[in-house]
């Protein structure tokens, strides 16, 4: 069977992608490092919570058009899909984007296809470029690199991958005009054609916007705490103005985009991204301002009743409905509160994550009816309408509970 593309990470976005391109009837040879996850995509099964993912893995592995493995196959077309972390001083740390390059440069021939859709610090594609030529000189100017983005939401992703746009950056018109095509194929959205470095930075510029945005809703929700106005209401109806769109606040920024990408450019341009940098703090800041205003209501709770309380924190994913822990400003709430001195019995809630080897998670009527003091920090859908009596409610992500 003759490999169409190779897919080099099968992780949120990887996995999603392979899926969707396979399903179309191309050959798709998925890469991983974890075993573990291999052996569940080869069984068509998937290893991460996803709407309608699991039913386009098993049709392609069913079908033959998708197969994952450790090493990379030769092919056509190859998507570099793998994680750029940053270290404990923000540095982004391409390295991962590096070792899927090296892999592949002794299968490499004229006239391929290379995409890095992994978010990257400016500059990133070109440093590929410049690494795969040092390796293997005989393919300067022969082959195709481009960047090209994701920008979708969890929880709707095989949708989003169809359906929104993409900007797509080669290192030339020759190389943008390829990825576009290749694209075409299984993306509905419309293409926009654009270098590299404009294609890497707006990547960023997306996710940084949104953390602004977002700062400003937390800020103002600390704000409206010490004025005793509720925030939720307020913003609602500052939203009826017709040019005004205030974001909801949170317990503060998770996931591997919105938390992590405004580094990106703050490693790189540290003097000019001041708005970013701020935002950034606030952001990281509001767990420890949630975590405080559960503190003073479990000593709150031990002056009137002479007991410590049970607590429930509802919600440890870093956004509603999906299993992805990524950054996740609830799970650091969590982890700080287990052992705390001051509570009976602490009780994890999540729906999306049944079972983890670092934290027992409780059932929702069990933590429920155990706990006198419920948190929400996630609005997970399995929370709406929860009646609660005779309970204390911290609610910092406005979940709708009766």
């Amino acid at each position: 069977m003759k490999t169409d593309v190779v897919v080099i990470g099968l992780g949120y976005i990887g996995l999603p992608t392979a899926a969707l391109i396979s399903s179309k009837g191309f050959y798709v040879h998925g890469v991983d490092t974890n075993q573990k996850v291999i052996d569940t995509v080869n069984e068509g099964k998937i290893h991460i919570v996803e709407p309608d993912l699991e039913k386009a893995v098993k049709f392609s592995v069913d079908n033959g058009f998708l197969k994952a493995d450790s090493k990379a196959v030769e092919a056509n077309t190859y998507l570099i899909v793998v994680p750029t972390p940053f270290d404990k001083n923000h540095n982004p740390d391409i390295s991962f984007i590096q070792q899927a390059t090296r892999a592949i440069i002794p299968i490499l021939k004229k006239g391929d296809l290379y995409i890095i859709e992994s978010t990257s610090p400016v500059g990133t594609t070109e440093k590929m470029m410049e690494f795969i030529y040092e390796k293997r000189p005989d393919l300067t100017d022969n082959l195709y690199i481009a960047y090209c983005p994701e920008r979708v939401l969890p929880g709707n992703i095989m949708h989003e991958l169809i359906y929104n746009d993409r900007v797509i950056g080669g290192i030339n018109d020759e190389s943008s005009e390829k990825a576009m095509n290749f694209y075409k194929k299984f993306v509905k959205g419309n293409q926009y054609k654009a270098n590299s470095r404009t294609a890497e930075m707006c990547k960023l510029v997306e996710n940084s916007s949104r953390d602004v945005q977002i700062a400003f809703a937390n800020e103002l929700s600390i704000i409206c705490d010490k004025a005793n106005i509720d925030v939720w209401e307020l913003i609602q109806l500052a939203n009826r103005h017709p040019r005004v769109t205030i974001l909801n606040p949170g317990t503060g920024v998770g996931g591997h985009c919105i938390a992590v990408d405004p580094y990106f450019i703050i490693s790189g341009y540290p003097n000019e991204s001041k708005i970013i940098k701020y935002s950034r703090d606030i952001n990281n800041q509001k767990p420890l301002w949630c975590l405080n205003k559960i503190e003073e209501t479990i000593s709150e709770y031990f002056v009137r009743n002479n007991e410590y309380p049970n607590v429930a924190l509802m919600g440890l994913t870093f956004k509603p409905d999906v299993d992805d822990i990524r950054e996740s400003p609830s799970l650091l709430i969590a982890k700080k509160m287990i052992n705390h001195k001051k509570i009976n019995s602490l009780f994890l809630v999540d729906p999306n994550l049944k079972t983890s080897k670092d934290l027992d998670i409780t059932e929702i009527e069990t933590a429920i009816k155990k706990s006198q003091i419920i948190v929400f920090l996630v609005a997970h859908k399995e929370f709406n309408k929860l009646r609660l009596t005779d309970k204390i409610i911290l609610n910092f992500c406005n979940s709708k509970i009766i």
